[in-house]
């Protein structure tokens, strides 16, 4: 459909209840994210906008475009990525990342030379690129000759193709130093600055939905990074997402959540490191299965 001028000026509709629930119900039964009732106007915003820019004029008619149109799945992907990409930046919330650079230099006297991580729920790759940062500069601290690779991954389509890019303007760079910006990125022009190629190489991004993790291909991670992503799920949902992440975590590994993600999970296999502002665990050598 296209977009006319009187329907570009107007303002959104209004989503009534039934409304609510029918895209509540959806996008949990695909995604398991929920929406609650305080985030009802973003839902609107969001799907409210989508509708503009194709030209419908009601939610009935986008919810059956979204659900069983011709092109519904193309469109579920695009509507997706508005309703899960978060913002992020780099190394977003430091006292994590510390306990991240612990780990990695505890790895000195390890007979394994290499290091496997994952982060979960990537979005557009600040997140991945800043662990490969740090893994990279704590590894070469080592000094022999240790390898490293991330695994990142998440459900939108548009997100990880950014991400892969590893192209971003220089305000998201504001809070790098000097020394990390020079190290790993390349001017572009334009103020837009591009990961360099040896560590865009470490890496990989793929698209998983954690409901579906008992397919992810991921095991024996040696560190498990997953912040700002369980938030938008039920508590049991979260609790089921967390123990699969526990099975592809390696002995000795460690995993990192959100601050106040979780409440009253606890693991046989895990033990929570000694760091106050960073929720992480250690997964004990010895599985308790």
């Amino acid at each position: 459909m296209t977009v006319t001028n009187e329907w570009s000026l107007q303002a959104l509709p209004d989503m009534d209840q039934a409304q609510f629930e029918q895209w509540k119900t959806l996008l949990e039964e695909r995604t398991g994210m929920t929406i609650t009732e305080q985030r009802k106007s973003f839902l609107q915003t969001s799907v409210g906008i989508r509708m503009r820019e194709l030209g419908f004029s009601s939610y009935q008619a986008y919810y059956e475009e979204v659900a069983t149109g011709p092109s519904a799945a193309r469109e579920w992907a695009t509507l997706v990525d508005r309703l899960t990409v978060q913002e992020t930046r780099f190394f977003r919330h430091e006292p994590s990342f510390d306990v991240v650079k612990d780990f990695l230099l505890q790895r000195e006297n390890q007979e394994k030379k290499s290091v496997e991580i994952w982060s979960v729920g990537c979005s557009t790759g600040e997140e991945a690129y800043s662990l490969a940062m740090l893994a990279d500069q704590c590894l070469s601290k080592i000094g022999k000759g240790y390898y490293f690779g991330v695994t990142a991954t998440d459900i939108s389509v548009p997100a990880l193709a950014k991400a892969r890019q590893g192209i971003y303007h220089h305000r998201k760079l504001e809070t790098l130093d000097n020394q990390l910006l020079s190290a790993y990125f390349e001017d572009k022009g334009q103020q837009r600055y591009e990961v360099v190629p040896r560590l865009k190489e470490r890496v990989c991004f793929a698209r998983v939905n954690v409901l579906e993790l008992d397919k992810a291909p991921m095991h024996g991670m040696d560190i498990i990074f997953c912040q700002n992503l369980l938030i938008y799920f039920r508590r049991w949902r979260r609790k089921t997402i967390l123990n699969r992440l526990v099975e592809r975590l390696a002995p000795g590994g460690l995993m990192v959540l959100g601050l106040g993600e979780v409440v009253d999970w606890v693991h046989a296999d895990l033990q929570r490191t000694h760091s106050d502002s960073a929720l992480a665990f250690y997964r004990s050598k010895a599985s308790s299965k």
